[in-house]
C-alpha cells in the first residue's frame, strides 16, 4: 500500500452531503460547518468560491469539481462577488438541504450544486490536509465523470441504505479529485507523492507504510529498491525532503497518534506493533515529533475512525 492510500484511509463522508440545492442569482450559500473538508460538485450550471485564504473567488463549472479545505466559513455564490445584502446569503451546516430560488427565476440560470462534507479525524489523514490549498478545482477524471448523473439520481431516491451509496459515492469523487489535483502542473504536491513513481525510492515508501513495524534499517530498506544505502539515502532525501529513517519515525509517529486515540491498547503494545522494542525509546519519539507523551495524548484526543490500523500489518 502507498501513501496516498493510507492517508486517504481515513477521508469517508460523513452524512455525505448537504444536498442538493439550487442557487440563482444574487443568492449564495454560506458554509459554516467546519468541515477540515468540502467537496463542491455543480451539477447545473457555474458558481464561484469565496474563501477567506484565496486572494478571488474561484469559478467552478459543470465537469469541474472543487474541494475547500476548512475549518474557515466560505461562500458558494451564483456570481464573483465578495460582498452580499442581507437576505442573500444562507448558512448551511451539515445535514441540511436547501433550495435557494427566487421566485420567478429563469431556470436556465440555475445553479445545481451537489455538496459533502467530511470530518477528518486523526494524525494519518491530516498529513493529505497539510499538502492542499485552501481551494482546489480540477476537471473531473474520465473515470468519475459516470458519477455525475448517478449521484443527482440518488439524491431523490428513497431506497433503503441510499445514505450509504451517497458516502460512498462522493468519497470516490473525492479521491478522484484529490489524484487529478496532484498531478496538475500547477499544483505543489508533497515531495511523497511525486517519489511515488520513482523506480527506487517508490518500493521503500511503499514498505515503510505496508509494515511500519518491521526492524527497517537503512539497509534493509535499500534492498527493497535493490540500490545501496548511500544511493537510497541521497535519492530519498533528494526527492522526498528528509532521509529514510526520518521518514519512517514521523509516519509511525502519526499511525501511532491514531492507535492510541482509537484503541485500549497499552503503550507498550502500540510500542511493539510499530517496531520499538521497549515503551522508553517509542515514549521519547512520540514526545519528540507531537511534543508530549502517549499517554498524554490519549487523554487529550477525541474519537477517531482508526480501529483499522490494529488490524495485522499486510506482507
Amino acid at each position: 500500500m502507498d501513501p496516498f492510500d493510507n492517508l486517504l484511509r481515513g477521508l469517508h463522508a460523513d452524512g455525505a452531503a448537504f444536498g442538493r440545492s439550487v442557487l440563482t442569482p444574487p443568492s449564495a450559500l454560506r458554509f459554516t460547518d467546519g468541515a477540515p473538508l468540502t467537496l463542491c460538485v455543480p451539477m447545473r450550471g457555474e458558481g464561484w468560491i469565496s474563501h477567506p485564504d484565496s486572494d478571488k473567488p474561484r469559478l467552478v463549472r459543470v465537469g469541474e469539481a472543487a474541494i475547500v479545505r476548512g475549518p474557515a466559513p466560505f461562500v458558494f455564490s451564483a456570481e464573483p462577488r465578495s460582498s452580499f445584502e442581507p437576505g442573500e446569503l444562507r448558512d448551511v451546516r451539515r445535514g441540511q438541504t436547501g433550495v435557494v430560488d427566487p421566485a420567478g427565476a429563469d431556470h436556465n440560470e440555475r445553479l445545481v450544486l451537489l455538496v459533502g462534507v467530511y470530518h477528518v479525524r486523526g494524525r494519518v489523514p491530516q498529513r493529505l490536509l497539510g499538502a492542499l490549498p485552501p481551494v482546489l478545482v480540477v476537471p473531473e477524471d474520465q473515470d468519475c465523470a459516470a458519477l455525475r448523473d448517478y449521484l443527482d439520481a440518488q439524491l431523490d431516491a428513497c431506497r433503503p441504505g441510499r445514505q450509504v451509496v451517497l458516502d460512498r459515492l462522493l468519497d470516490w469523487l473525492l479521491v478522484c479529485t484529490v489524484r487529478d489535483w496532484f498531478d496538475q502542473p500547477e499544483a505543489e504536491a508533497p515531495g511523497w507523492y511525486r517519489a511515488l513513481s520513482d523506480e527506487t525510492v517508490g518500493p521503500v515508501l511503499r514498505a515503510m507504510h505496508d509494515a511500519p513495524g518491521r526492524p527497517w534499517t537503512l539497509a534493509s530498506l535499500a534492498a527493497q529498491a535493490g540500490v545501496s544505502r548511500s544511493t537510497l539515502a541521497k535519492r530519498f532525501t533528494a526527492l522526498v525532503g528528509e532521509p529514510p529513517l526520518t521518514y519512517l519515525t514521523d509516519w509511525r509517529m502519526a499511525v501511532a497518534a491514531d492507535l492510541l486515540s482509537e484503541s485500549t491498547a497499552t503503550v507498550a503494545a502500540v510500542a511493539r506493533r510499530l517496531g520499538y522494542a521497549d515503551a522508553f525509546g517509542f515514549s521519547a519519539a512520540f514526545k519528540r515529533v507531537h511534543g508530549l507523551s502517549p499517554s498524554g495524548h490519549r487523554r487529550l484526543a477525541k474519537p477517531t475512525h482508526f480501529g483499522h490500523l490494529l488490524s495485522t500489518p499486510r506482507r
